[in-house]
């Protein structure tokens, strides 16, 4: 066997899902973490027509190939840097996420570990989860190095009831620590406001006790696949040596750049224009 793992290059395993119509998940990711020259190496969990947001998608869930998918990878010799989750659609495949976290975990090699624990927005939860499925995407937060929740997902996990925003920096301070307890060493919280003409995210660094707040003017719109073009940034900077609070300024600042770039009146749900937005990347 000759190992697959002489690329030269950084490389991320992707797990998430694929929907071919309406940029988001892996169609998203993948230019823009390849952009910082990381090769990317995608797992689906499901293969959809559209994402969520239009009615009815084809749906082909790939629960049952996504662990021996992996273990084959091992088997020939692949080692990440990195492995990120995304979307999952039952506590089935979260507990498999565990499962590869684990496959690709020994005494030589620790990739860094991305949760993005996708379970609702706005209050509401996907109608996929329940109070099992959130104890089992809890577990998973607890192999994570970096935690990347909305503020839905953050009291959910907590077994908290939503609060509306604004928020002070201490509620954010106190939410993000109580993440941090489940065991990720970095907690982000995504659509963090601390008033109502700006948004963006706060940063916890549970090693040096530090919070971070990173806002900026809100832009109008409400996108598909904004939050997995936040991940993707945010991933593609920390694994290129930028400190967390510097990849979330890079993150933030990019999402409101493809918004920048969406013409006004068009269909959310097909996402921003990534495509124009990614030249920019690039040049920084």
């Amino acid at each position: 066997m000759v190992p697959i793992n002489g690329s030269g290059l950084t490389r991320v395993a992707l797990l998430n899902d694929f929907s071919c119509f309406g940029k988001c998940s892996l169609t998203v990711s993948i230019p823009i973490i390849s952009s910082y020259g990381i090769e990317t190496v995608p797992l689906p969990t499901a293969v959809l027509s559209t994402h969520g947001g239009f009615k009815d998608p084809v749906y082909r869930d790939l629960t049952d190939d996504m662990l021996k998918t992996a273990q084959h990878w091992k088997r020939e010799g692949a080692a990440f840097e990195g492995i990120c989750s995304g979307y999952l659609s039952s506590r089935e495949q979260i507990d498999t996420v565990r499962e590869i976290f684990e496959l690709f975990t020994d005494e030589h090699s620790r990739p860094l570990r991305l949760v993005d624990p996708v379970m609702g927005d706005n209050g509401t939860l996907y109608g996929i989860f329940n109070k099992e499925t959130a104890q089992s995407m809890t577990r998973l937060c607890e192999k994570a190095d970096i935690l990347t929740p909305n503020m839905t997902e953050a009291y959910c996990l907590l077994h908290e009831p939503f609060k509306n925003g604004p928020y002070d920096e201490k509620e954010l301070k106190r939410v993000m620590k109580a993440l941090s307890d489940f065991g990720p060493k970095i907690v982000i919280l995504t659509g963090a406001y601390t008033d109502e003409e700006t948004i963006g995210a706060a940063c916890y660094d549970r090693e040096k006790d530090e919070t971070a707040l990173v806002l900026s003017d809100r832009v109008p719109g409400k996108y598909h696949g904004t939050g997995d073009i936040f991940a993707s940034v945010l991933v593609g900077r920390i694994l290129q040596g930028n400190v967390p609070q510097a990849a979330v300024q890079a993150a933030a600042a990019f999402v409101a750049e493809c918004i920048r770039q969406t013409p006004e009146g068009a269909d959310e749900r097909l996402g921003v224009w990534l495509e124009t937005a990614l030249p920019k990347l690039r040049q920084e």
